[in-house]
């Protein structure tokens, strides 16, 4: 079944006055981003049997340490030294240590939202009630949330295997102040763990068994990267469509390659609903060729049908938006998914050793990510190429001048070649980190590996390369019809011509650059009249402040939700 939504419900106006109600194994991508990345407050249940089996669940693990059972990390030693047995009175110490060796971080800080989005996610986790850990260990991530104090947490020091180690040991000391290194950000300001517990009001928490390692064991900052950058991810495919919409009404496209009786006999469901976005994003336009009836409206000599890179689209863009798809639903599956080791069965008086913290859903779900980007880039690269090649164009002229007659004008030249730079590191970063993993890391222990965290780094790479070059491509779509517009209707106010769906986007581009549509001159008319480094900045911010521009597609794509649910 196809359920993938484009546009999530509450993505542009997050309604953070509602905190999120966090129970375990009920969160939602745009939940964890509400959090995250817009300051929603966090809710812990209150639902008894949830709260119970918490606590049953840590009980286990109390009894069974006072009784020098034998469980991994509760009376062993770690990885390649679980044969180690471990006394009573070490347990506590033992957890302490634990955060002590696994601080082994370096590079640059990952940003406040992925780890706000790791603690969201750690916190509905634990809540499943099977990971053996005080509530009020989940009590202190609420507590950091809602006063945004946010652990420092660096990008190098996890291979995803038993989880995000490092970086969750980074965040578990700043949780329970262990050691003024650990350093957080205390809503904007930059203080040591055991500053801001004072500020906080809270004590110094001292680990009982198992504590840090169900801490640390899982994918919670992994995942929480890799959702941004799925939320991220439908926009720009969001963006995408509308821009490929700008394109093919700029060079008097055809509307016949989107009709439903060709998708119909290749039902993909994302074929399907490329197709149908781009009809419902092309109604009503004076640009293009309206030839769903089955007419030619072609002049002699010229082609009877549209080039690949058009008359493909859905071909081209289906895989991609049944990938986005399989990836979010394996996202939202794991950030709703107990993923540390040994996991607990409170009801059955149980513990199971096993693997469901290797990251490999995400690693692989976020090389996919950095491929479908590259896709995506590269299509409309090539949309891009016809626009400013007066061969291809159907008419424009080289490079989309807007005035020819000042001579030394050579219009969008540079813009392609800002797109030419990203595209190939676009393409590049597709590549699979997953399946280059070491073998012997730790003892031979972890001897196969995620790089689930590194393949997520990469991903938010991508969609910051991809969103400015986005910025470029949407740039070259308002260019381009407002010098159809021109040829068509004499004046080069586009609003006039285009389709209704993609009026919006076309007046919030011109809006952030700050050139209202005119009739009487395009949107870049002289080279020297504007910098376009500047607009291109404007409108990258603006698509990743979940701004002005995505909010003009919401409505335009929103209707056709109900694909989704074929």
């Amino acid at each position: 079944m196809f359920d993938f939504n484009i546009l999530p419900a509450r993505w542009l106006t997050p309604k953070t006055d509602t905190p999120i109600v966090i129970r375990g194994g009920n969160l939602s991508i745009n939940d964890v981003v509400e959090v995250a990345r817009f300051g929603a407050k966090v809710q812990l249940t209150e639902d008894d049997e949830i709260l119970k089996r918490v606590e049953a669940s840590h009980q286990y693990i109390i009894r069974a340490a006072e009784d020098g059972r034998t469980i991994y990390g509760v009376t062993t030693g770690f990885g390649g030294m679980a044969h180690t047995i471990m006394s009573p009175e070490d347990a506590g110490q033992l957890q302490e240590n634990l955060l002590w060796f696994m601080k082994s971080e370096s590079g640059k800080r990952l940003a406040k939202e992925d780890v706000r989005a790791a603690m969201a996610i750690r916190a509905n986790t634990h809540l499943l009630g099977y990971s053996g850990l005080r509530f009020e260990l989940i009590r202190r991530m609420q507590t950091f949330l809602n006063a945004n104090v946010t652990p420092h947490v660096r990008e190098f020091g996890s291979i995803g295997a038993s989880g995000d180690l490092t970086p969750l040991a980074c965040i578990t000391g700043a949780l329970i102040g262990l050691d003024k290194c650990f350093s957080v950000d205390y809503d904007g300001e930059e203080m040591d763990a055991l500053t801001a517990l004072k500020r906080l009001g809270l004590a110094r928490l001292y680990l009982q068994p198992k504590e840090g390692l169900a801490m640390i064991n899982g994918t919670s900052v992994m995942s929480g990267l890799a959702v941004n950058c799925v939320f991220d991810a439908h926009i720009l495919l969001a963006l995408t469509m509308a821009a490929h919409a700008l394109a093919i009404q700029g060079l008097n496209g055809s509307n016949q390659s989107f009709h439903p009786f060709i998708h119909d006999h290749k039902p993909h469901p994302g074929q399907k609903w490329a197709a149908a976005a781009m009809l419902e994003l092309l109604s009503g336009s004076r640009l293009i060729r309206d030839e769903l009836t089955g007419r030619h409206a072609r002049s002699a000599g010229e082609l009877i049908q549209d080039r690949y890179s058009l008359r493909c689209l859905p071909q081209y863009m289906g895989p991609v938006i049944d990938g986005l798809a399989q990836i979010t639903r394996q996202v939202t599956v794991e950030i709703n998914s107990a993923t540390d080791n040994p996991l607990i069965d409170p009801d059955g008086h149980q513990d199971f050793h096993g693997g469901n913290f290797l990251g490999q859903y995400i690693g692989v779900a976020m090389d996919h990510l950095r491929y479908y980007a590259g896709l995506m880039a590269k299509h409309l690269d090539v949309q891009i190429a016809l626009l400013v090649a007066p061969e291809f164009s159907n008419g424009l002229p080289p490079s989309l001048i807007g005035n020819p007659d000042r001579k030394v004008n050579m219009g969008l030249k540079g813009l392609q070649i800002h797109g030419n730079s990203i595209m190939p590191m676009l393409t590049f970063l597709g590549n699979s980190l997953v399946d280059r993993f070491p073998p012997h890391a730790e003892q031979f222990n972890q001897n196969i590996n995620s790089q689930g965290l590194g393949s997520a780094n990469l991903a938010r790479q991508s969609i910051n390369a991809f969103q400015q070059y986005i910025a470029g491509a949407l740039m070259f779509g308002v260019q381009a019809v407002d010098l159809r517009t021109r040829l068509i209707a004499g004046h080069y106010d586009a609003r006039q011509c285009l389709s209704p769906a993609t009026v919006p986007l076309y007046e919030a581009v011109r809006e952030i650059v700050g050139q209202p549509p005119s009739g009487d001159r395009p949107y870049i008319r002289n080279d020297h009249e504007q910098s376009l480094s500047d607009h291109l900045q404007r409108i990258a911010a603006d698509i990743a402040a979940c701004g002005r521009i995505p909010e003009a597609i919401e409505d335009a794509l929103t209707g056709l939700n109900s694909l989704s649910k074929e």
